[in-house]
């Protein structure tokens, strides 16, 4: 990623902050939509589930100027989604889901150089997380 793009997810993501709530209640309706299977990975109530979506999501964010210093809690992140039943092939749908719901949240603001970063931005992280979690042959596929 570079400096530009970085600045148009941290800007657009400003954006979406007095929606969290509702873009995380957005985001999980549209995963169980498309990719119904993962519900039964997530408790029941959700309410926790929302919150904690959206301030790891807040701190990548926050993080990507210095990538670095997110990459350890990315680490353990990945590794505590396989406990959970998560696969790699799974971050492509939660990663299509995200960039759905922060289009429907910025409406006109979500612009082609917007989507771009956004999706350099999850490109770059979830082939970490896979790498860490699965292994770097499954983060290349």
């Amino acid at each position: 990623m570079n400096p530009t793009q970085i600045n148009l997810v941290q800007e657009s993501f400003a954006k979406v902050a007095p929606i969290l709530e509702q873009a995380a209640v957005i985001f999980y309706d549209r995963l169980f939509e498309v990719a119904p299977t993962v519900k039964a990975m997530f408790p029941v109530d959700m309410k926790e589930q929302r919150k904690k979506l959206m301030a790891t999501l807040a701190v990548v964010v926050n993080g990507l100027s210095n990538l670095e210093s997110v990459l350890p809690a990315a680490s353990a992140l990945a590794k505590r989604h396989v406990s959970y039943g998560a696969k790699a092939e799974h971050y492509p749908v939660v990663g299509g889901v995200l960039l759905w719901t922060l289009e429907k949240g910025l409406g006109a603001a979500w612009t082609p150089d917007v989507a771009a970063a956004w999706t350099a931005a999850y490109a770059t992280l979830s082939g970490y997380m896979i790498s860490e979690a699965y292994g770097s042959a499954q983060a290349a596929e």
